[in-house]
């Protein structure tokens, strides 16, 4: 697996402005949260959701990639700080 945080910097407040994902080895989402700028926080994994928040149906890009476009600040994190905030972020049962 890899974790991604990425930092999307736009004035859109109805889309998030942080998006950290857990990939599978094709690069597919399994799981994601979205973090949007009054607080709220969706997240998505293969077995349940938040509403408005789902997994990519494509493969995420590189980060050398995601990080070639002035919106995106990308960066890799560890398993462990994926899941403490999967953890604070997401209920039980997600």
């Amino acid at each position: 697996m890899e974790y991604i945080d990425v930092e999307w910097k736009h004035q859109n407040t109805t889309d998030p402005v942080r998006l950290v994902s857990e990939l599978n080895a094709d690069r597919y989402e399994t799981r994601k949260l979205e973090f949007f700028p009054m607080g709220k926080v969706g997240y998505a994994s293969q077995q349940s959701g938040s509403p408005g928040t789902e997994l990519g149906i494509v493969p995420v890009p590189p980060l050398t990639e995601i990080n070639q476009s002035h919106e995106f600040n990308g960066v890799t994190i560890s398993a462990q700080s994926f899941e403490s905030l999967w953890a604070a972020n997401v209920p039980a049962r997600g």
